[in-house]
């Protein structure tokens, strides 16, 4: 007998070219290879329409995501409340298939009455209050930061409405530990990722790499840090690679002539960035969720070189080198440049990754919740 699923992303699922819409997207393909047909329904905001998803998918439904600012002084969270259709119900309606609901971006209807028979599951990629919290906080136009506050108290009152849900799938330990305090049958299941197997080149790479998406202000924070209080002291070639880098970023980095920005490459730019790179640099100032960055680093990169907040609780601490401190950083940088990477790390990555972040394993404990 066919196992049908419904799936509600927040956005369209690709390109699965950041954080959120690679879960997606590497779950939905996870999800195929075990024979689930997955009927999709995606919000639609300023991503096309893509034919890519009809080979995995039973079938794509796309709804516009109402964003009238209006919706700004709504009780509900802008993110929520803009995610709504009445056509999304009348399509889940259809049939009793279990749904899946992808963060609490896409949860507005997860309380009504008439899924109240059905098998609801909702993936968390963060505790969203405290992510927009951080948000507000790195945060230099004074609007955005109103904005991001006030989107932070709306969310975590929105959150109680996990409480529906028969499952809740935490993308890290930390998160599952935090909604386990407040809801029943919270399961850690981690990121779905493109990675199937460790890929570290050989041999020695001659600059050092931090990737993004760099309009995240979590993001732009990291690199202006790496930029004023790394690579400023000490003259080794570092690239920053992402989407749209801020004015200031920019600034920053034309007072150093050895450090560079590949604005707006495509993945596979990135991809060749990451495998080529001596070290990859990832510091984060905000330990929410599980980074994809960091992901994409251990499976393909050569050195990797983090702060506590960046690998905290995510079971790969013994993989990194960790500085927290700049000038520790920059010294362990300055170390680690002229030194090979050393293939008994490739096995250590292989053994650690395998256990934890197998797209295999994951979609497995997925498919026994649902």
């Amino acid at each position: 007998m066919d196992k049908h699923l419904h799936i509600i992303s927040f956005d369209v699922p690709y390109p699965a070219n950041y954080g959120g819409v690679i879960d997606v997207y590497y779950k939905m393909k996870a999800l195929q290879a075990q024979g689930i047909k997955i009927h999709l329904h995606c919000f639609e905001y300023g991503r096309a329409e893509a034919r890519n998803l009809e080979s995995i998918c039973e079938k794509v439904y796309y709804y516009k995501r109402n964003m009238s600012k209006q919706l700004l002084f709504n009780t509900l969270p802008f993110v929520v409340v803009t995610r709504t259709s009445a056509k999304l119900i009348e399509n889940l309606l259809r049939d009793k298939h279990p749904i899946l609901f992808e963060g609490l971006h896409s949860c507005f209807h997860l309380e009504d009455s008439r899924l109240n028979d059905r098998i609801r599951v909702v993936r968390t990629h963060n505790i969203e209050h405290d992510y927009y919290r951080n948000l507000e906080k790195v945060e230099r136009s004074f609007f955005r930061k109103v904005y991001f506050g006030m989107e932070a108290k709306k969310l975590e009152r929105f959150e109680k409405v996990l409480g529906k849900a028969n499952h809740i799938a935490a993308i890290s330990k930390a998160d599952a530990e935090k909604l386990g305090e407040h809801y029943k049958n919270v399961h850690h299941i981690t990121a779905f990722h493109p990675n199937e197997q460790v890929k570290i080149a050989e041999g020695k790479g001659d600059f050092c790499l931090y990737h993004g998406n760099l309009e995240v202000g979590e993001n732009n924070e990291a690199a202006l840090f790496l930029v004023r209080e790394v690579f400023s002291k000490i003259k080794i070639p570092f690239v920053i690679a992402g989407k749209r880098p801020s004015r200031e970023l920019i600034e920053a980095v034309a007072t150093c002539s050895h450090i560079s920005i590949r604005a707006n490459i495509n993945t596979q730019e990135i991809d060749d960035l990451i495998r080529n790179a001596q070290i990859n640099v990832l510091p984060t100032f905000q330990a929410t969720g599980i980074k994809l960055k960091l992901l994409a680093a251990l499976f393909n990169g050569r050195h990797c070189v983090v702060n506590t907040p960046m690998v905290a609780n995510t079971g790969l601490e013994e993989l990194c080198v960790i500085r927290d401190e700049a000038d520790e950083m920059a010294k362990e940088i300055e170390r680690l440049f002229n030194i090979p990477f050393d293939m008994k790390g490739k096995q250590q990555r292989e053994e650690a990754l395998s256990v934890c972040f197998s797209n295999t394993v994951n979609v497995k404990k997925l498919l026994e919740l649902i």
